[in-house]
Formats: structure tokens, C-alpha cells, sequence
């Protein structure tokens, strides 16, 4: 695995997005627990897009508008209510004293929604991942999949650090209702941002 697919994907991840902002917002909500759970169910939104990849179901994405703009509208739909949950500080990013088994699914879940709806992610799958593969490769499936997981697993750990960090100054944040009022709708418009980038996202 070569230095410049790892530089390249580690900058790809560190990237502020959906998935940084979310695993950020978990974690002032609930704790590093929470995002540890928004970061694992982040990275799992990134299988499909994988597996849409290999299987080329991506090139669909890439030359039919139908199918991109319906992804894409229920993606923009998707942050749009993640925005007003922020605002209403209910559902993933209800603030809690301690986070409960119901609702660590529920923020994997969420994690999983917010990637699996960005049709964008299969492009960049179908886009980045040949870069990095030789002409002459024997199995390029299984070139793939090393890659993929290598991706996966970078996300991971990235987004934990964004979490944990994020964590450490919980106490003091969710002390002051000022504070956590200002960084609700901060969360709010960032999604809010995100949602209104992907609705003008072409192909």
C-alpha cells in the first residue's frame, strides 16, 4: 500500500463533513461513547458506497440523473431533519448524561444514514480507488477490498480522535446552557450547509 494512498486518504477523512460534524456533535451530546458509536456507524456507511463501487453499480450513479438526483434529494432531506433535531435537541443529539444501549443504535444508525445517503461517496469510490491500482494488478477485487478496508479503518480512527477530543470538553460545555445553546445551532446551520452543498452536487 503505497505512502501516496495513504497521505491522500488521510486527508479525504480529516476533511471536515457530514461524518466529522455528526461524530463531533455525538460527542458533545452525549460523551465518547457516543463517538465512538457515531464513528463506527459512520464507517459503515461507507460499505455500500464500496460495494457499489465494485460491483460498477456507481457508473449508474455517474450517467443516470434519475438515480443520482433521487440519492441525492433523500440525502439533502436527511440533513435538513438532522438540522432541525439540533435545533430541537431531540433524537441522536438530544443531550444525555450517559448514553444508553437504545440509543447508541440509534446514533450507529443515524451515522449509517448520513453516509449511505451521499451519492457522492460512490463516485469518489469509483474515482479514487483505480487511482491507486497497477494496469497489471493479478486480482484487482481483492486490490480493492485492501484499499477499501485500509479507507475504512483510517476513518475510523480519525473520526474517534475527532470525538474523544471533542468528549474531553464536554463537562464544561454542556455546564453552560449559553454555550450549548450557540453550539446547537451551529450544528444546525452546519448540517443545514451541508445539506443545501449536496442539493447543488452534480454528477
Amino acid at each position: 500500500m503505497s505512502w501516496s494512498f495513504l497521505l491522500t486518504s488521510l486527508i479525504v477523512v480529516a476533511s471536515p463533513g457530514t461524518g466529522v460534524l455528526y461524530t463531533l456533535a455525538a460527542a458533545l451530546t452525549h460523551g465518547s461513547r457516543a463517538s465512538v458509536a457515531a464513528a463506527f456507524g459512520c464507517t459503515l456507511g461507507i460499505v455500500p458506497h464500496m460495494i457499489a463501487a465494485m460491483l460498477g453499480l456507481a457508473a449508474l450513479l455517474h450517467t443516470s440523473a434519475l438515480a443520482f438526483a433521487a440519492l441525492k434529494w433523500c440525502g439533502v432531506a436527511y440533513l435538513l431533519y438532522m438540522s432541525w433535531q439540533a435545533l430541537r435537541e431531540t433524537g441522536a443529539l438530544a443531550v444525555d448524561g450517559e448514553i444508553k444501549a437504545r440509543s447508541s443504535g440509534q446514533v450507529i444508525v443515524t451515522g449509517f444514514l448520513i453516509n449511505i445517503l451521499n451519492p457522492k461517496l460512490s463516485i469518489f469510490f469509483l474515482a479514487f480507488l483505480p487511482q491507486f491500482i497497477a494496469a497489471d494488478e493479478a486480482s484487482v477485487l481483492a486490490r480493492m477490498l485492501e484499499l477499501s478496508g485500509a479507507f475504512m479503518a483510517m476513518t475510523f480512527a480519525v473520526f474517534v480522535v475527532y470525538g474523544f477530543c471533542a468528549a474531553s470538553v464536554r463537562e464544561r460545555v454542556i455546564s453552560r446552557p449559553g454555550v450549548m445553546a450557540w453550539l446547537r445551532r451551529s450544528f444546525a446551520a452546519g448540517f443545514a450547509l451541508l445539506g443545501a452543498k449536496l442539493a447543488f452536487a452534480e454528477r
